[in-house]
Order: C-alpha cells, then structure tokens, then sequence
C-alpha cells in the first residue's frame, strides 16, 4: 500500500445499524455519558475482546480497581473505534493509561491495512491525549487449527511489532503464544469458541498486562511535577 492511498482500515465508520435496534449507537452514547461522570486512570478500548472481560473476575478484582472505564463493543473493527473515539469518548477524560485491542474483526482489509488502522487509533490517542501512555494488545490467534486468519493475526502482530516505535512511547504486548498447543491446536478451556476467551483465557493475559499497567502508573517525578503545571 502506497503512502499516497487511503487505508481502508483507518477510515472513521460508525457501525450501520442494520439490525434496526440502534444498540451499537446507544452503547456509545452511553460511553460519552460515563465520560462526563467518571475520572478514569485506565481506559479500555476495542471490540469483544474488551467488552467481554467485565464479564469476569479479572476485570472486579484486578482491572476494575485501577478506576478502569470499559470501551469495547463486540464486532467492531479499527473504523468503528477510530470513529467512536472522534465522537465523543475521549472528552473530558483524561486517563492515564490507554489499552487498545482491536483488528481481529477487520475481514474486508489485509494484514498490512489493519496494522495501519490500529497504528492510525494510537497516533489519535496521542494526539488527544499526549500525556497518556498508550497499551496496544497483539490479536489472538483463532480457530482451533491453523487457518489463515490465524496466519494474517499474526503477520498484523508482526508489522505492529516493528512499527509502533514510530508512533512513540507505546507499548506493544504480544500474548498470542500462549494459547496454541505444540500440535497447533487451542484448547476450549482457552477460548470456549476458538475466539473468545474463557475465564482461565483471560487469566492468562490478566497477569503480564496487569504487571504492566501498574508500571505504567507509577509517576515519575518528571511526570508528577508536569501533572502539576
């Protein structure tokens, strides 16, 4: 893909509500809302994969305590995050930590363009938020055997890896080997659809992020005196 082309996947796009329910649009209104409510130090942000870790005990006992807002819609892809975060769910917060996951749900563009989408929502994060640091998770593999969208996860892993440097101080975590098997298969325990995680899946990733977000929270004196300007 050129410099001089649009990435597909980096185009604001609302979800187009052709269930007729409107309940994409009323989750992120309600997003907006909490904005105006709530002073979180840690924000979530993505798809299923965010969204559904409220549904478990690492999100009350270790994320949730860390004044953690939780921002992720099933189905969405980079367009819809990129667009939501432009509408509203950055306003008057401002977190000290942002967890970006989202690209798995990308199926109409490349590995190359989904990269770009998650690299073009952390350049708008720091643009919004230059004092926020900025967590971005690795895509999963998925499917319990190797298929070719495990195969395009993690060329998009690939290409954040060597790519991030150039956004800025982002942190890239990549927890994808722990889930495939040394005969290539996951394991329902891990993700009870071969996509989504379990409770025991999201333990998995719970510790090493939360090992992260607390060092990410720790103020340097540089910082604690900017904070005060």
């Amino acid at each position: 893909m050129s410099g001089e082309e649009q990435n597909p996947a980096a185009v604001p796009d609302p979800v187009q509500d052709v269930q007729g329910d409107g309940r994409w649009m009323s989750l992120h209104n309600r997003f907006v809302q909490e904005c105006k409510d709530a002073e979180p130090d840690v924000l979530f942000v993505g798809d299923s994969m965010i969204q559904l870790m409220q549904q478990y005990e690492v999100w009350r006992e270790l994320f949730s305590p860390l004044h953690a807002l939780n921002f992720g819609i099933g189905g969405d892809t980079t367009c819809n995050v990129l667009w939501r975060l432009q509408n509203g769910e950055l306003d008057n917060i401002r977190p000290r930590v942002v967890v970006v996951w989202v690209g798995t749900n990308n199926h109409e563009h490349n590995a190359e363009q989904v990269a770009g989408g998650i690299l073009t929502i952390t350049q708008y994060l720091r643009s919004c938020l230059p004092r926020s640091k900025v967590v971005v998770l690795g895509l999963l593999p998925r499917g319990e055997r190797p298929n070719p969208l495990r195969e395009k996860n993690a060329s998009v892993n690939s290409l954040l890896r060597s790519a991030l440097d150039r956004v800025g101080p982002i942190q890239f975590l990549d927890m994808s080997g722990a889930f495939v098997h040394s005969d290539g298969t996951i394991s329902p325990r891990d993700m009870f659809d071969y996509l989504h995680l379990t409770a025991g899946g999201y333990s998995t990733i719970a510790t090493p992020l939360l090992e992260l977000l607390l060092q990410l929270l720790e103020e340097t004196p540089q910082e604690r005196r900017a904070s005060l300007v």
